[in-house]
């Protein structure tokens, strides 16, 4: 968590308290947008993105407490920008390699090396016939672990649309486990 003194401290314009909310903020970013993109480089752009844009609205945020949900909702935005970019391309990069980073854990065991790789290439194969929203409620919700009401607030969706959305991800999600089996 951040403090409300360094939050306070960046809106006066300090850089060094900003240097703080970057490197506290920044590998929770990473991380949802990797999930959603599968893309390591393309997450950190997001990153990068995400954090001249939080400088530049610093200002606005009303709340340490709701910090962690406005980061999110930056984050996630921008990964939808990313993916309709993508589908407007038809240019969808998925490599094993990147998403055995999904862990937010990378051991030197080789063997725990092995199931991440194989958990990312399962992740994948299971999301990547998701809708965007699909996605980010999915990785937001059963990843991440947050609450509808936190997701709902990331989003932008409400409450009822982020439960549509999850539960018609897990559907899609079980019929593909249910197909394989």
């Amino acid at each position: 968590m951040i403090d409300k003194e360094v939050i306070e401290e960046c809106r006066q314009g300090n850089l060094q308290s900003f240097r703080q909310v970057v490197e506290i903020s920044s590998r929770s970013a990473f991380n949802v947008a990797f999930r959603i993109l599968g893309d390591e480089e393309e997450a950190r752009d997001i990153v990068q993105e995400t954090m001249i844009t939080l400088w530049r609205t610093i200002k606005n945020i009303k709340s340490t407490a709701s910090f962690k949900t406005w980061l999110y909702r930056i984050v996630v935005n921008k990964c939808y920008d990313k993916l309709r970019i993508r589908k407007r391309n038809r240019e969808f990069r998925m490599d094993e390699k990147t998403w055995a980073l999904i862990s937010n854990r990378i051991f030197e065991d080789p063997s725990t090396e092995m199931e991440n790789r194989e958990t990312a290439r399962i992740i994948n194969l299971l999301t990547e016939r998701l809708s965007p929203k699909q996605k980010a409620v999915f990785i937001l919700s059963d990843i991440e672990e947050m609450s509808n009401e936190e997701i709902s607030s990331i989003t932008g969706m409400s409450r009822t649309r982020v439960k549509a959305n999850l539960y018609y991800a897990r559907k899609k999600i079980g019929g593909m486990i249910e197909k394989y089996l």
